[in-house]
């Protein structure tokens, strides 16, 4: 009995010293299969994710080609997973947002500006700007002047959206009555672009405010025309149509992530513009993997040439925006003060020895 318990010890003692002895000999060495480093002490580095939203249009491009050409991937390293979600509209990826569903979105200002209001401040942070312009009020070719849209019906995507306050603003700047019941001089009609493309089409609409690829669509499937290019509506010819939001809890968490976020972001705007004809197939093989149908590559090339992909948030045209949803009551007087947070991307920027963005 006693022999049987003097052996177990040493063997007990023995095993003790060589896993000892292999802990101070083994750390920082390859894994059995000759993959990565392991920690001391055997264990697997840790995996993070990064789940990130965006829309399947062509003004979320620096996402569909972020996504396509692997630079998010790239940025994010071996150990953070790209999680992708897309969304339709807005709201849907702010809702999104708030139950923690996702950390980042690409996203149109006013449900950004709705974003911030609504969460007093709390939820969101833009990081980066992304498109500029690509938005046209389309009328049939019998509309010549804004005064011929009285008694019209005209679709927006969205009561409430970025193009619905910029149909709504213009009008009452021209002094034609509108509601948010379809009723005034001119009737508004929110309904999604995809069904906008059938009104139009068969005239249950005479006119859209959207942005592209659907504009180029109108004009190119049903004959519209372009009334109103509202780049000219804006200083210099430039507003924000889409930028990158962060969940600020997230954000906090993980200013690592998010700088390598802005990294892919960054590389992704550099690409667009140093490759159009690149960023065109990138684009439109994206949007084959995710709609199951690619653009046609006419309507593809005109979306593309209308919009501006930048990394600057055109911070000025979100102010601007947030002063029209208030104007024509959509949205109650806010301070939108602090809604930016541009360092990281400003670091990055300057680094590679670009000019930084404000957020004035």
């Amino acid at each position: 009995m006693k022999a049987r318990r003097v052996r177990g010890v040493v063997a007990a003692l023995a095993a003790v010293m060589v896993t000892s002895l292999a802990a101070a000999c083994g750390g920082g060495g390859t894994t059995a299969e000759g993959g990565a480093s392991a920690p001391a002490g055997g264990a697997p580095a840790e995996k993070s994710e990064l789940r990130l939203g965006f829309f399947p249009n062509i003004t979320h491009s620096t996402a569909l080609v972020g996504v396509e050409k692997g630079y998010f991937t790239k940025a994010l390293g071996d150990n953070v997973t790209l999680k992708t979600s897309t969304f339709n509209a807005g709201p849907a990826a702010i809702e999104a947002v708030f139950s923690g569903a996702i950390d980042a979105t690409y996203i149109g200002p006013n449900p950004a500006i709705n974003a911030w209001e609504k969460s007093k401040g709390q939820a969101i942070k833009i990081v980066a700007g992304a498109a500029s312009g690509g938005v046209y009020l389309v009328v049939k070719p019998e509309i010549n002047t804004i005064e011929d849209l009285k008694g019209k019906k005209v679709a927006t995507p969205q009561l409430g959206n970025t193009q619905d306050v910029a149909l709504r603003y213009y009008l009452d700047e021209k002094g034609i009555k509108t509601d948010t019941k379809g009723g005034g001089e001119v009737s508004i009609v929110p309904q999604e672009n995809s069904l906008t493309l059938q009104t139009f089409a068969t005239g249950d609409i005479d006119a859209a405010w959207v942005p592209e690829p659907f504009a180029s669509r109108l004009i190119q499937e049903s004959g519209g025309k372009v009334l109103i290019d509202e780049r000219d509506l804006w200083p210099n010819k430039q507003f924000v149509i889409t930028h990158l939001i962060v969940r600020q809890e997230w954000a906090k968490e993980h200013p690592d992530l998010v700088k390598k976020l802005i990294e892919g972001h960054v590389e992704s705007t550099a690409f667009i513009n140093s490759d159009p004809a690149g960023a065109a197939t990138a684009v439109n093989a994206q949007l084959e993997k995710l709609t199951g149908k690619p653009l046609k590559p006419e309507v593809l090339d005109s979306a593309l040439k209308n919009i501006t992909f930048t990394n600057d948030p055109i911070a000025s045209s979100l102010v601007g925006s947030a002063d029209h949803a208030i104007k024509v009551g959509l949205l109650k007087p806010i301070d939108l003060t602090g809604i930016y947070d541009l360092t990281t991307l400003n670091g990055i920027l300057s680094a590679k020895g670009e000019t930084a963005v404000s957020d004035k």
